[in-house]
């Protein structure tokens, strides 16, 4: 029994640690990419601009483009995290229901029904997770 809880113990632990390494390289993917975009978003609003004869104007706007991207970047990833959590919990939910379902339903055939309700609930947390994504990225 205590190499079952070893073994279960080792793959959580692995599993934890995937998904930090995962997460840091999602950060890092995306606080260069939105860096780019931004010197890029900088570049054509300059370009579109008419020159001053004073600097302040354009040292406003690039303050503007800055923190646009910025709220930009923290918002898709408050996206990704709201959509991937969902969909992280409602596995681990699937998998334990889904289990007992299994088991109640080998035991006893005519509570099949009632069983994939159990089932269709937990996967409700994805979708739950992807509306509130899209309403994120909706005021992005």
């Amino acid at each position: 029994m205590s190499e079952k809880r070893a073994f279960k113990a080792r793959a959580m632990s692995i599993g934890s640690l995937t998904i930090l390494l995962g997460v840091a390289l999602a950060l890092a993917t995306v606080g260069n990419v939105f860096g780019q975009s931004a010197d890029q978003g900088l570049d054509q609003q300059a370009a579109n601009q008419t020159v001053l004869p004073q600097g302040g104007a354009e040292a406003a706007s690039a303050a503007q483009v800055s923190a646009r991207s910025e709220v930009q970047k923290y918002g898709l990833i408050a996206a990704a995290a709201a959509f991937g959590l969902g969909a992280i919990g409602a596995g681990i939910a699937i998998g334990n229901v889904g289990s007992a379902a299994m088991g109640a339903i080998g035991e006893k055939p005519e509570i099949a029904s009632q069983a994939l309700i159990f089932v269709a609930l937990a996967e409700g947390l994805v979708v739950f997770g992807f509306i509130t994504a899209l309403m994120i990225l909706g005021k992005v």
